[in-house]
């Protein structure tokens, strides 16, 4: 048995303080002092948070999940504990056909590695496709070429490892694919849409339960004409992504995010391979991106995808909302949990949930990372 003393418990629904933490693989229970024999873990008066859970990140360091390479997955995942995250979707982008089906292939097998002993770094839930059935007036950075019809029939041999996928309600076909894949058991995202209000309720109606980084690669919000922007705010069956950055999306909106979506609201990464990569042009899967800090784009000025990691969000969020710091982490670990349906074993520092923990200083800076009770993360790197 493991204890986590003197730190700020971030709970679901506000700090426990006073109290210390057990665990092993599971949390096991809070109580006032260590029990005799138990491994003792001094938090230093931080917090101690669940951990975060990103359900769109494409890769960072150089390392691209749409690689369909295992080797870059558990390098990705190791890295990413050092930023809070316990688990991730590695994310793919519109590819031709063959290389997704690598790319599934790969991560199925992160997947079923990461629930062994032995993995050392953030636990993989599955994939999250972006795209290929997505729209290609908002196709953003995806590749046109690759865009396909929605076709769940695709889909289908791919189910087990599928978490989650983006595509648009407007297309043709979409509404049977919507059907198909909740049916399998897919969480499915409207995103890189170009989708009127009416469309995405339609696709909502269908199953949607999710938006793809709202704001961005779908229509504006406007009075006259809502949009996906309109429906996915509006809507309590759906999820909004976020990308926290003060980039993607305007810091002004963070607030006006929290008290319209409120515990629908989900912090991600959205990262992409160059992020973390020095100052200037870099190749992506055979494109320039020009890295300029944590703004990155193509030559042409179009927004590539972006640098943040998930515990910056969290900061992020809390400074420009002036939310306390549980609320902005719920956003990167419960919001993410139940959107994906996973939080019934992740997402919050509850008894019988996954050990999954942070510990953190009083900025939220990641001091330890733990993987159902395994430290995959001590500070000094990873």
């Amino acid at each position: 048995m493991k204890c986590i003393i003197n730190g700020k418990i971030i709970m679901k629904d506000g700090l426990l303080e006073g109290k210390t933490v057990l665990f092993d693989g599971k949390i096991r229970g809070f109580c006032d002092a260590p029990p005799e024999g138990a491994e003792v873990v001094d938090a230093g008066d931080g917090y101690v948070s669940p951990g975060l859970i990103d359900v769109h990140c494409h890769g960072f360091m150089g390392w691209d999940a749409s690689h369909g390479d295992l080797d870059e997955l558990r390098r990705m995942s190791r890295r990413a504990a050092r930023f809070g995250v316990t688990a991730w979707l590695p994310t793919a982008m519109t590819l031709d056909w063959p290389a997704l089906e690598q790319c599934f292939a790969a991560i199925r097998e992160a997947q079923k590695e990461s629930l062994s002993a032995e993995w050392n770094g953030a636990q993989v839930l599955g994939c999250h496709a972006e795209g290929p059935f997505i729209n290609p007036k908002k196709k953003g950075a995806q590749a046109e070429t690759c865009i396909q019809r929605p076709d769940a029939g695709k889909l289908r041999p791919w189910a087990d490892v599928i978490r989650l996928i983006t595509l648009a309600p407007e297309m043709d076909g979409a509404g049977d694919c919507i059907r198909q894949a909740v049916d399998m058991g897919i969480t499915v995202s409207m995103g890189h849409t170009d989708a009127s209000y009416e469309q995405a309720l339609v696709g909502i109606d269908a199953g949607v339960t999710h938006a793809t980084h709202t704001f961005n690669a779908m229509p504006p919000l406007n009075h006259r004409q809502p949009g996906v922007v309109g429906a996915a705010l509006g809507d309590s069956r759906v999820y909004c992504e976020l990308i926290c950055d003060t980039f993607h999306v305007h810091p002004a909106l963070f607030k006006l995010m929290a008290k319209v979506a409120g515990d629908r609201l989900v912090l991600i990464t959205d990262s992409i391979p160059v992020a973390g990569l020095p100052d200037g042009p870099h190749d992506q899967l055979g494109a320039t991106v020009v890295v300029d800090g944590m703004k990155l784009r193509f030559p042409d000025g179009t927004i590539a995808g972006s640098a943040l990691t998930l515990d910056a969000a969290v900061r992020n969020f809390a400074k420009h909302t002036g939310l306390p710091i549980w609320r902005a982490v719920n956003m990167a670990s419960l919001n993410p949990a139940k959107s994906i349906g996973v939080d019934g074993s992740k997402g919050a520092l509850e008894v019988g949930r996954d050990a999954d923990i942070v510990i953190a200083d009083g900025a939220f800076n990641v001091r330890a990372t733990y993987v159902r009770g395994a430290r995959v993360y001590d500070g000094a790197g990873a």
